[in-house]
């Protein structure tokens, strides 16, 4: 074939060749871009989305303070990122007013935004304690105290209890009034708070100390001792910033958290009826999710009561099964099944409790049982689809919208708590095959992506090669 033969024949396919380069190359160049970004995407989604995730998960899970009982980096990393977005979700939420139209009983919507607060600020407070640098949190911690002293963020415990809702029943919210402005001063001693925070302390204790069972209501009709337990803990640790001493009240309150006042395990009541016959009568026996929010205060109270409670807890809630291991939300054997799910506790997913296993972190931390905080967190690690900045995203996803920051503020508390003073310490604990699930899935996501992205490779070329050819035999006829 002579040169001449491989001129083209028309003056069209002349200027395709000068403007586009060779026969073949217009079909190339107007898929190949597209394939490759494709499969560029391909890996870049499936490494970040799943590749890194895994590998932050095998690291943060390998780190000795989850043994120890030390601030682990996870909590670390998780309270910077919590703290890069807490002030402009806050600020957000305040600005819009959303608070003031909620319906009355629409707990996540009323109660959740505030609790998020609370633990961030109790987060930031126990890592300070602990020596770390918290000044990166300044904007934060800010915007968190401004939410909870919003006063429409108080529309539904003022319609529950009228103008009075400061000085009336109304525990849960005060105790978090109490908590939240406690770690606020603590933090930045501001002291712009301080008469108010003192009114709620002394009115609290003192309604609770005069109450016939040393319990009152959360809201009308609906009374949690665990609640109360809270509430006295929060009082007792305002004395840090207050100068005050309600020591002789906490050994008071003790009351209502024991014989006859406990269920017939020795358990405090997850909830109780103050208007019954012989009030405060049995409504609901302990818990999983209480049992565990108990657990994160009792030891600094009464470290007798709680070294027994957490290992009944253990005894009868605690669930090693061939897949995972965590604390139950309902006894066994019971009516409310073993996969089910309540607003306290969140999913029961095989008699696990999510919220009482989570919450469960914290309690086995505080109670010195770090074989089972250990095996909770690698659990919560593995399953939290962690993100290089930080973040979890298990928990983003399944977070109300109204406190999108809930379940993170919370897990980024219950990370840094240590072992209360003179519990002894017990180390060990197990990987469970849900860890190895969890990152059998980030690993195979990350290798199925890879895999498509070199599936295109060959088949890009052999769609260029084929529009080569037809082409070719258009414009160099033989």
């Amino acid at each position: 074939m002579t040169s001449s033969h491989r001129t083209p024949r028309t003056a069209l396919a002349r200027l395709r060749l000068a403007v586009f380069g060779p026969p073949g190359a217009l079909g190339a160049r107007a898929l190949r871009p597209v394939r490759l970004a494709l499969a560029l995407a391909l890996v870049l989604g499936s490494a970040y989305g799943f590749g890194v995730s895994g590998l932050l998960a095998i690291k943060r899970m390998r780190d000795p303070a989850l043994r120890r009982g030390g601030v682990p980096e996870s909590a670390l990393a998780l309270h910077r990122s919590v703290s890069a977005r807490f002030a402009p979700w806050a600020r957000a939420r305040i600005a819009s007013g959303a608070a003031a139209h909620i319906p009355l009983h629409d707990v996540p919507e009323n109660e959740w935004p505030i609790f998020s607060a609370v633990f961030f600020l109790s987060a930031t407070e126990s890592l300070r304690d602990q020596g770390v640098d918290v000044r990166y949190a300044a904007p934060s911690v800010r915007a968190a105290r401004d939410l909870i002293m919003d006063p429409v963020h108080h529309t539904w415990v003022r319609t529950h209890w009228g103008d009075d809702y400061l000085h009336d029943h109304n525990v849960f919210f005060r105790s978090l009034l109490i908590a939240g402005l406690s770690s606020y001063e603590s933090l930045t001693h501001d002291g712009g708070d301080l008469a108010f925070l003192r009114d709620q302390v002394e009115t609290l204790a003192a309604d609770l100390d005069a109450s016939p069972h040393g319990v009152l209501e959360d809201y009308p009709g609906e009374t949690y001792p665990i609640d109360v337990m809270a509430a006295v803990a929060y009082i007792k640790r305002a004395d840090r910033v207050l100068g005050t001493d309600h020591s002789a009240f906490v050994a008071r309150a003790r009351r209502a958290f024991v014989a006859p006042y406990d269920d017939e395990l020795g358990l405090v009541r997850f909830r109780v009826d103050l208007y019954g016959d012989a009030a405060p009568a049995p409504n609901q026996p302990g818990r999983g999710i209480g049992n565990s929010w108990v657990g994160i205060y009792a030891a600094e109270l009464w470290p007798a009561d709680a070294a027994r409670w957490h290992a009944t807890h253990t005894e009868h809630f605690w669930q090693d099964a061939s897949w995972a291991s965590g604390f139950r939300e309902y006894r066994r054997g019971g009516p409310e099944g073993e996969w089910t799910f309540e607003i306290d506790a969140g999913p029961v997913v095989g008699g696990f409790g999510t919220a009482a296993s989570a919450f469960g972190i914290a309690a086995a931390r505080r109670s010195g049982r770090l074989d089972q905080a250990y095996t909770l967190t690698t659990q919560m690690l593995a399953t939290g689809w962690p993100a290089p900045d930080g973040s979890l995203r298990s928990p983003q996803a399944f977070s109300h919208p109204a406190a999108p920051l809930l379940g993170e503020s919370a897990l980024a508390y219950f990370l840094t708590l240590p072992p209360a003073d003179g519990v002894p310490v017990v180390t060990g604990g197990r990987v469970t095959p849900l860890v190895w699930l969890a990152l059998l899935l980030y690993f195979g996501v990350f290798a199925l992506g890879l895999w498509l992205a070199y599936r295109m490779a060959p088949r890009t070329q052999r769609v260029a090669g084929r529009l080569w050819e037809s082409t070719r035999r258009r414009c160099y006829p033989m």
